[in-house]
């Protein structure tokens, strides 16, 4: 069994329905590799943003179109997945905000565990605080 480390999902605005994602966005700065192996070729280092069980959003200096077929990996297992362009983002300096979805939903490929569907971030359990404990006087 892969060594699957805990998320915790950021609280993002309300959506809609039709906004909504197919799978929990969990927001965590991964290492990735980004290849394209067709046309101009690449391979860029970057961070995730975020990730689910679909794909991830990264930013990447490498120019990319929407439906540009890439691949993605995970360097701390050296699998690779095939995956698309599916969004393109603000432009920040020389990256870009790309959204990445993988050809078949694979979960595992980010060795964490996602929170279940119904999670709600406002039921999230807070640890408790417990009042500083008053220092020894001396005398």
């Amino acid at each position: 069994m892969p060594d699957l480390k805990p998320a915790v999902p950021v609280a993002l605005p309300e959506t809609s329905y039709s906004e909504r994602r197919r799978t929990q966005r969990v927001q965590i700065a991964m290492p990735v590799i980004v290849r394209c192996r067709e046309g101009k070729t690449f391979e860029e280092n970057t961070f995730t943003v975020s990730v689910n069980a679909n794909g991830c959003l990264v930013h990447i200096e490498a120019p990319v179109i929407r439906a540009q077929k890439l691949l993605l990996v995970n360097p701390k297992t050296t699998e690779e997945l095939p995956c698309r362009v599916t969004f393109l983002g603000k432009k920040n300096g020389k990256k870009t905000e790309v959204g990445l979805e993988f050809a078949e939903a694979s979960p595992l490929f980010w060795r964490i565990s996602f929170p279940p569907e119904d999670w709600d971030p406002s039921e999230r359990k807070r640890p408790m605080t417990s009042p500083p404990a008053n220092p020894p006087t001396r005398k």
